[in-house]
């Protein structure tokens, strides 16, 4: 893959790649690519993970989060990408995190251009249908989107909570 880049003209090989991760299946299998392509280019990996603050709208209001909920949430999401930091130390490749507030997609975006990442990789889910329409998909946002170019990684066999089973697993480049 990298010869093939390095024969373009005008490209140049990311040096900062942006992994989000939701903690799932689907974030481990993309920070594992991710990993083997800062290998090939000589990069490092950005970790990052976004969350939004619940709020609950009524008719005769909003019931927003307490300042220690918040806290709680912020310290969960730190204390979630440290371990998956901590997870891939003897990877040889430089890690960091980063802990944003705001719409993953919005979040993943921004990111991007604060860190100077020259690639995004990250899991999809690959819901179909009802689910989809409702939700939305957050990789289909980032790709849309995106500023530098995106590679979705799909784990092929995943219950639907998430949890990786046995099997193999899926690459898509868009």
């Amino acid at each position: 893959l990298a010869r093939g880049l390095l024969a373009l003209p005008g490209m140049s090989l990311p040096k900062i790649i942006l992994v989000p991760t939701d903690f799932g299946a689907h974030s481990e299998a993309a920070i594992d690519h991710a990993i083997d392509y800062a290998r090939v280019f000589g990069a490092e990996i950005v970790l990052m993970h976004a969350f939004e603050i619940p709020i609950m709208g009524f008719p005769d209001g909003a019931l927003v989060a307490t300042a220690e909920h918040t806290t709680r949430i912020m310290e969960g999401a730190q204390t979630g990408l440290d371990r998956q930091l901590a997870s891939r130390r003897g990877s040889g490749i430089t890690l960091r995190g980063v802990v944003k507030q705001g719409d993953a997609w919005d979040m993943v975006n921004e990111t991007a251009l604060e860190v100077g990442a020259g690639l995004i990789v990250m899991g999809t889910h690959g819901r179909t249908g009802l689910f989809r329409a409702l939700m939305g998909s957050t990789a289909e946002k980032v790709v849309r989107t995106a500023n530098v170019p995106v590679l979705t990684v799909h784990v092929a066999n995943v219950d639907p909570a998430g949890d990786k089973l046995d099997g193999p697993r899926s690459v898509r480049e868009r």
